[in-house]
């Protein structure tokens, strides 16, 4: 048996640490998630639905809707950990999609990966986490 690459010095013992991994259904959420579960630890995904737009095109890229949420599911039942879909799909229209719209007809370049981070993704993951008994929360 190796010796696992992820070490969370918290102090406790890995499989008394329940750790939220926040997974996009990407490779480098599913690969952390992958890692932190092989390391011991009590692993929990976590995906938040911001939007739903169906099946996208062959070749474009999504984040946190339909096929994205499939992935993440996907990987959570194959690692054998429990996972949790988040419907902030009004939230992100809010919070997000409104305020990119209205600073686009500013004329300014909005980021709206920042806004969502600032406002949505850290804020909300990080108090969804403590609810489910957390020690951590992962990214990827």
């Amino acid at each position: 048996m190796s010796t696992p690459v992820i070490d969370l010095a918290l102090g406790k013992n890995p499989k008394d640490t329940r750790v939220v991994v926040a997974m996009s259904g990407g490779v480098d959420s599913s690969t952390a998630a992958a890692l932190v579960r092989e390391a011991g630890y009590d692993v929990v995904g976590m995906t938040m639905q911001l939007y739903d737009q169906g099946e996208p095109s062959p070749g474009q890229k999504t984040c946190c809707a339909g096929k994205d949420i499939f992935d993440a599911r996907r990987v959570a039942d194959q690692l054998g950990f429990p996972h949790y879909v988040l419907n902030y799909e009004s939230r992100f229209k809010d919070q997000v999609m409104d305020d990119f719209a209205d600073t686009y007809l500013r004329g300014e370049t909005p980021i709206p990966c920042v806004r969502c981070n600032q406002t949505v993704k850290f804020k909300d993951m990080l108090g969804q986490a403590k609810e489910l008994g957390a020690d951590a929360l992962v990214t990827g």
